[in-house]
């Protein structure tokens, strides 16, 4: 298998940085499968090169898969060290684990720069011809050139192979072409070459998270890369759709710290932040209405002097997500006595939701149509009425901060709406007056000196 990497950015040879591989140098390493070999057959100013061969040893692949299946001519003789499959990805992952994930040591505002490239790879394995390959990359701003190979040369009569000689080109990031072959090259294929389960679909989700639900052939990506499996594939088309697939927020422009070792997401600060507010408070009985996958449930769970928390959300399978991602199956009895996950909207009263000392609706509201927002006041403030809410939504003002994002875009499509500053302070100011609160409004993530923090909040107290 072969995948080659060019980019004409000034000095080119900045793609080793990318790359965290030296182009003076040969670079090798062992795969479950066989062994990648990373080699630069160009590298000047001008243009640079990076290759990468992978050697499959498919009797090898069929012996370690600990399957017992009887040998045969196929195991011998197959596609599989000639085109670009699922083992491809796999060692993209691998080998260029560091640029896949956006960062770089030696050059942090390069990663999130947008270079021209190509990728070009000389057989990739397609269901569906040249016209599927051109459905799944054009949308993403390739330039596409797919040409069918032939099943032999010398006998025209026999007609196309299913395989295309793949070209793209584009200007982005480089971390965004890999997790576009990431994802896609098992969707041409239509194939993997391992078992796929529930973990395939954290994978999907945390590689194409940040494009994917806006493709218009999300429901086919979605499908073939989770092997037409439709538990899998429902259950990750509405983590898409309701924006639980990460909390991984847009690329900030021109941000320093891009691309630093392990930095704190702004969906983790969030938490954090309703966290500490929760210590400040002293709250022992918390809700997090709109819970999700129960990443704040957990986290409130770790501290002792909290004696109950309740997670609350309208989608079944968003609870399910969360009993799993929490373990309640194998939850120690005294612990699983202090959490409870219900189903319930946040527009209808519902006395489950009463009687606590906080409630969180973080990155909430804004899936709500806005005239919906009096009932979720009715609900929240009016009957459930905790003696702390905190409310944390995004600045809509801080998203051309954001790579890819014009100024007043959404960064969700399934966000309703996205609220200015002073759009937050008169919703909140009213709640607070209608309801006996006090509000105080503030801001989570580094704020910009004129646009604020990416993240709103409003914290109210009673």
């Amino acid at each position: 298998m072969l995948l080659t990497l060019t980019t004409t950015h000034e000095p080119a040879t900045d793609l080793g940085y990318l790359l965290h591989k030296n182009p003076a140098s040969t670079h090798e390493r062992e795969l479950p499968f066989g062994r990648a070999h990373v080699v630069y057959p160009e590298a000047s100013a001008a243009r640079c090169t990076a290759a990468l061969m992978v050697e499959v040893d498919p009797v090898g692949l069929v012996r370690r898969s600990g399957r017992d299946v009887p040998a045969t001519a196929a195991h011998h003789v197959n596609d599989r060290p000639y085109a670009a499959s699922s083992l491809l990805s796999v060692a993209i992952a691998k080998v260029f684990n560091t640029a896949l994930g956006g960062r770089s040591k030696d050059r942090p505002e390069l990663a999130e720069t947008g270079l021209p490239l190509r990728a070009q790879l000389p057989v990739v394995p397609v269901r569906g011809g040249p016209d599927i390959v051109r459905r799944l990359f054009e949308p993403l701003g390739y330039t596409v050139t797919a040409t069918p190979l032939g099943l032999d040369p010398t006998i025209p009569a026999w007609g196309d192979s299913r395989y295309v000689e793949l070209t793209l080109e584009t200007t982005c990031r480089l971390r965004d072409l890999l997790e576009h072959l990431y994802v896609l090259l098992p969707v041409l294929d239509d194939d993997k070459h391992y078992w796929v389960g529930d973990s395939e679909v954290d994978k999907l989700l945390r590689r194409g998270g940040d494009w994917l639900a806006a493709h218009p052939e999300r429901d086919l990506i979605t499908r073939r890369y989770l092997r037409h499996d439709r538990r899998l594939a429902d259950d990750a088309i509405d983590r898409l759709l309701d924006g639980a697939g990460t909390d991984r927020e847009p690329a900030v422009l021109d941000d320093p710290a891009a691309g630093a070792a392990a930095p704190i997401s702004l969906g983790g600060q969030r938490l954090d932040a309703v966290v500490a507010l929760v210590q400040r408070t002293g709250a022992r009985r918390v809700a997090d209405l709109g819970c999700g996958e129960g990443r704040l449930v957990g986290r409130l769970l770790r501290d002792t002097d909290v004696d109950h928390v309740l997670g609350v959300d309208v989608s079944v399978r968003a609870l399910q997500r969360a009993a799993r991602h929490l373990h309640l199956d194998t939850m120690a009895p005294r612990q699983l006595e202090r959490v409870e996950l219900v189903q319930a909207s946040l527009t209808y009263r519902d006395d489950r939701l009463a009687g606590h000392d906080l409630a969180a609706l973080v990155e909430v509201i804004e899936h709500l149509d806005p005239a919906r927002l009096d009932a979720l006041e009715r609900t929240v403030f009016g009957h459930a009425r905790p003696a702390t809410v905190v409310v944390t939504t995004p600045n809509v003002e801080y998203n051309a901060r954001f790579v890819g994002l014009a100024a007043g875009e959404p960064r969700h499509r399934d966000h309703r709406f996205e609220w200015t500053r002073a759009e937050l302070a008169e919703w909140a100011n009213g709640v607070a007056g209608r309801n006996g609160y006090d509000v105080e409004l503030g801001g989570i993530g580094d704020p910009d000196p004129e646009l604020g923090a990416p993240t709103q909040m409003a914290v109210f107290r009673r």
